[in-house]
């Protein structure tokens, strides 16, 4: 009787104790690679901050930033209508009044262009992460701005690093998003293009995921055949792209994000480029871990378009 009451337990634990070697050694390939290679990696930005006052197509206006207001009478702790503040409530939280999906570094779907086009909400996680190539046209912009990526450009690239991989990310590097300060003339004419051609080589030939650029449209052509033939043959883009300057033309990856609004015609995105982690640009998981956050300097206070910005008392 004793012993056929102790020994379902040592076996019990027997089981247990023969089962914790397995369990420690547990493979977990994709945190080694982490550790190994990401936590290292350089993190470079590739959006611009979306804010009231940024370039535009003049169509869409421009947004609106505001405080957060009850939305129902809370008893004593807010009266419908009442601004959220910390002092009285403890937090803020800030309104958004934006004309257009179609604001900023964003990620465009077919369904911008295309009525059976997929929305932002059908793009698959897949997206997440992909090869980056980044084709430099700097120089050849610098000569003309109304210049267009050609064919010859993405040869002369493969030439260099071989052939561009297939569901890669490919971003011509232009430098026109330091004009973003331009608020009124950034997305007019003249602004550097991707040529019709070349598109077509990169998906069709290369196979490519999607293709970006750092003006608001693909090309200036009257009739935006370059992104016409894109949303109409269910391929994304991205535009608005920053900083590509500060990106090796190949060897790095990208991660892209987006927000997620039920069948959305545009995306407001952000792009990331990770790279070697010995390259000179970007920061590090080991630099900057990200928790805690850093602490601002002065206050968080609107400022007169409703940005909360740190202002000096």
């Amino acid at each position: 009787m004793h012993k056929a009451k102790v020994l379902p337990g040592l076996v019990a634990a027997s089981l247990l104790c023969a089962a914790a070697p397995v369990l420690a050694e547990e493979a977990h390939p994709l945190w080694d690679l982490y550790q190994q290679s990401f936590k290292a990696a350089k993190y470079i930005d590739l959006t611009h901050a979306f804010e009231p006052n940024m370039p535009v197509w003049p169509g869409f206006g421009h947004a609106k930033f505001k405080a957060g207001v009850a939305g129902a009478d809370l008893g004593d702790y807010a009266s419908k209508g009442d601004e959220f503040t910390y002092e009285k409530h403890g937090f803020v939280a800030t309104a958004y009044e934006i004309p257009t999906d179609q604001y900023g570094t964003q990620l465009d779907p077919p369904s911008h262009w295309d009525p059976y086009g997929a929305t932002i909400s059908d793009i698959p996680a897949s997206f997440t992460l992909r090869p980056l190539v980044v084709i430099d046209v700097h120089e050849k912009v610098a000569k003309d701005p109304l210049y267009f990526a050609t064919v010859d450009d993405v040869k002369e690239w493969e030439g260099r690093h071989g052939m561009v991989p297939e569901g890669a990310v490919v971003m011509f590097r232009t430098d026109w998003y330091k004009r973003w300060d331009d608020v009124e003339g950034f997305g007019n004419p003249p602004f550097p293009s991707v040529a019709l051609d070349t598109l077509k080589f990169l998906h069709l030939e290369r196979k490519i995921l999607f293709h970006g650029h750092e003006p608001l449209d693909t090309d200036s052509t009257p009739t935006l055949e370059g992104e016409a033939w894109l949303m109409h043959n269910h391929f994304a883009q991205a535009e608005g792209v920053a900083n590509l300057d500060q990106v090796p033309e190949a060897g790095c990856l990208i991660s892209i994000g987006f927000a997620k609004p039920k069948g959305g015609t545009g995306g407001y995105a952000r792009y990331i480029a990770i790279c070697p982690s010995d390259w000179k640009y970007g920061v590090s998981v080991l630099e900057e871990p990200g928790a805690p956050l850093p602490k601002q300097e002065y206050p968080l206070k609107r400022d007169a378009d409703g940005v909360m910005v740190p202002t000096k008392p």
